[in-house]
């Protein structure tokens, strides 16, 4: 299994700082010691905030006891802030209402007719997606072999041995554009900003290896996993002599395979790992079908083609006057949110708000996407925590929108009902752990918080944000939310950790 999360826009590795920033870092811990009291938090915090290097840009936090209720600390918590993932939090929180823990999601394999008795489908083979992302290795125990496996296991189990028309993979459950409103284009490239499709495989990502050539002058080598030709490369790199630095670049042009590579290796230089997305995930999850059932021996005389929201339009599919095969089920919906929570892994994220939308579509105007829908539902949803409509403006599922803007009241108020939920162990179980997994697994060790503090991160370029729960040493229960944007130093994160950490220290209680 490749480990892709030093790619992602939200790191998990905390970055390795100069000594003299982790001297600074040391040196300008809140307090000299856990505050005794709420007066003396409240003086630390601010004084925090109020450090010269913060000067140019925005704070917005609160925290709050759940065992009183009473605030502990705010500043700027009504100002609207760029959220980055904590827009996952919203996300997960109303996947988890509207569809529950054990939800499901089906791809079925669809035709005209059954196959005939030697096993043989005249007409084509439809494998019709509605958003499930679990054809991929993380799921499969990085076997990156047997990402399909429950498909091809479905249609051989079906009878068939032939397919005599095409393989088409049909993604239309979904309408709309494949990528969230204002992505920007050079994220679309990068595993973090891949496509989202109602048919995915691989988290429609290629993940990339390269080695030196075998001598010096030789282009470098690349492997793909899994293996796949739909990817082309025009591969520029050069090996070079030992000891040079590595340098390596990737550009796939927005609506293309092809990847242009450039840069060097030295001859004796060590595996280099990146990723990169692909363009039409649907086409490519028929394409690798259709090698995996070679392998199993049922061959597809025909071609392999997608089918989107656009062309069903213009030629609709009636599914109750077809002939359903075999169906393949997800892993149940509390293992996706927390696959998507704990990585913060955004294609996931924003598949969820358009399953949400999915469910929701007969309240479309024509002009409207599944995004729209899903949207929509989210509006109806801030209302059970009383959160209002203007303090959370998202505009897609995972906060990689550079236009998002959320409020750290509203945050704070969703964590809140959130612990009160009918399914708030499944929320709270998704959640990264400071000091042991997700983005927060190198996050915060050695403290009070480690393997206490559960929090969502977020990170943008000039965007740092970390909220959710963590106990006092005096075992209070605390609930929080830390927005920093317009800031560019390095030590953004220890910045908002050592808020959490100060937390973790209290050995006051809030109560009277």
């Amino acid at each position: 299994m490749i480990e892709r999360s030093k790619f992602n826009v939200e790191r998990s590795t905390f970055k390795k700082l100069p000594l003299s920033v982790v001297s600074f870092l040391i040196l300008t811990r809140l307090v000299t010691a856990a505050p005794t009291n709420l007066d003396e938090l409240r003086t630390g915090f601010l004084a925090h905030l109020n450090q010269e290097r913060f000067s140019a840009a925005m704070w917005g936090v609160k925290i709050v006891s759940l065992d009183s209720g009473k605030t502990l600390f705010e500043h700027n918590a009504g100002k609207l802030l760029k959220p980055a993932s904590n827009a996952k939090l919203f996300t997960g929180a109303l996947a988890l209402d509207r569809l529950g823990p054990d939800f499901r999601i089906k791809t079925s394999l669809y035709s005209t007719a059954p196959p005939d008795k030697s096993g043989t489908l005249r007409g084509d083979l439809i494998v019709y997606g509605r958003g499930d992302p679990c054809f991929a290795e993380r799921f499969q125990n990085g076997n990156y072999t047997n990402i399909l496996r429950p498909i091809v296991e479905g249609i051989a189990a079906a009878g068939i041995k032939q397919i005599k028309g095409d393989l088409i993979g049909d993604e239309s459950f979904f309408h709309g554009p494949p990528f969230g409103t204002q992505w920007t284009w050079d994220d679309l490239q990068q595993y973090y900003g891949a496509e989202s499709s109602a048919l995915t495989v691989q988290d429609n990502t290629v993940d990339l290896i390269f080695k030196p050539g075998l001598r010096v002058g030789l282009p470098c080598r690349i492997t793909t996993l899994p293996e796949t030709s739909f990817l082309t490369f025009s591969n520029r790199t050069i090996t070079m002599e030992a000891g040079s630095r590595r340098r390596i670049s990737l550009y796939r042009p927005v609506g293309e395979n092809v990847v242009h590579v450039s840069g060097w290796m030295p001859v004796d230089g060590t595996n280099f790992v990146d990723a990169v997305s692909v363009h039409r995930p649907a086409l490519w999850f028929v394409a690798l079908l259709k090698e995996a059932l070679a392998k199993r021996g049922i061959r597809v005389s025909g071609r392999v083609r997608a089918i989107d929201w656009l062309e069903r339009e213009v030629k609709p599919i009636d599914l109750g006057k077809l002939v359903e095969l075999g169906s393949v089920s997800s892993r149940p919906l509390s293992e996706i949110v927390k696959r998507m929570m704990k990585p913060s892994q955004n294609l996931y994220a924003h598949l969820l708000l358009l399953q949400v939308g999915a469910q929701n579509a007969q309240t479309l105007a024509p002009w409207q996407t599944t995004e729209d829908a899903g949207l929509a539902e989210l509006g109806k949803f801030l209302e059970g925590p009383g959160i209002p409509k203007r303090s959370v403006l998202l505009e897609e599922g995972s906060g990689l929108s550079r236009g998002a803007l959320v409020t750290p009241e509203a945050t704070l108020l969703l964590l809140k009902f959130m612990t009160r939920h009918r399914h708030a162990a499944a929320f709270r179980e998704s959640l990264p752990v400071a000091g042991v997994d997700g983005t927060l697994r190198n996050r915060m060790k050695g403290t009070a918080a480690a393997g206490n503090a559960r929090a969502k991160t977020g990170t943008l370029r000039y965007v740092n944000t970390l909220s959710g729960y963590v106990t006092s040493k005096s075992g209070e229960n605390l609930v929080f939310s830390l927005m920093l944007n317009n800031y560019s130093g390095d030590d953004a994160r220890a910045a908002l950790d050592n808020i959490v950490v100060t937390l973790a220290e209290m050995e006051s209680r809030s109560e009277p």
